[in-house]
């Protein structure tokens, strides 16, 4: 296959996992203007950044005072797995220019880390297969760029005294729904909020990387009581 089939193959792969994408980026455009970042520097964190959990953490701890530490090791901790996605992709791409390599890190989220993984290790013999990854982490990419100018539009349209603040943490519950359907992850959950209400008035908000390190601990013991059972 030529590159553009490629890259094209890649787009329409990754494209049903994009329907959450549109209002996630809208929300994050919306409460970014509403809580006092000017539209440029709202924009400027979804180029930047580009990692939408992180983004709403960011400006959840930034509108609750918290302090650049915190704000800064909790995004780092959020982003983490991506050590992981680039552990598992490193044997299809080490070959690459460094130059593309850095691109695709940057283009890199979970969507197309599903799509794009399967697809390398399929065609892992293919020169060229890492245009799959360029096509499905660059439509992510577009589409959340698009969605964070449209909610910084409704953000200087909207009402302030509706207070959309509170959809922050709404979008952190809609993104683990999902995972309350397995015991292990709701045990994990569980531990994590209740040790966030218990620690909740540490200092310089610190609760949330230790509620985070906790929810770690937790399902390491997890994990290995897993693979106990299993033998």
């Amino acid at each position: 296959m030529k590159n553009l089939a490629i890259f094209q193959k890649g787009f329409l792969d990754v494209l049903p996992l994009t329907i959450p994408v549109v209002p996630f980026g809208i929300i994050y455009g919306v409460i970014g203007t509403e809580i006092g970042f000017s539209p440029l520097m709202t924009f400027v964190m979804s180029f930047v950044i580009f990692a939408g959990s992180s983004q709403i953490a960011f400006t959840q701890l930034f509108f609750t005072g918290a302090s650049p530490i915190v704000i800064i090791g909790s995004v780092a901790a959020i982003n983490s797995r991506h050590l992981l996605y680039g552990a598992v992709l490193s044997q299809y791409l080490n070959k690459l220019h460094l130059g593309w390599r850095i691109l695709l890190s940057y283009l890199m989220t979970d969507q197309a880390f599903s799509v794009s993984s399967f697809y390398l290790k399929k065609n892992k013999n293919k020169f060229n297969s890492y245009y799959h990854l360029l096509g499905s982490g660059f439509t992510l990419w577009f589409l959340w760029q698009v969605s964070t100018l449209i909610g910084i539009f409704l953000g200087n349209i909207v009402p302030e005294q509706l207070g959309l603040e509170f959809t922050i943490p709404l979008t952190f519950l809609a993104l683990i729904v999902s995972e309350l359907r397995k015991i292990d992850h709701l045990i994990v959950i569980m531990f994590s909020g209740i040790s966030s209400l218990i620690i909740y008035n540490l200092p310089y908000k610190i609760y949330v990387i230790v509620s985070a390190f906790i929810a770690l601990v937790v399902s390491y013991f997890l994990i290995i009581n897993s693979k106990k059972t299993k033998k």
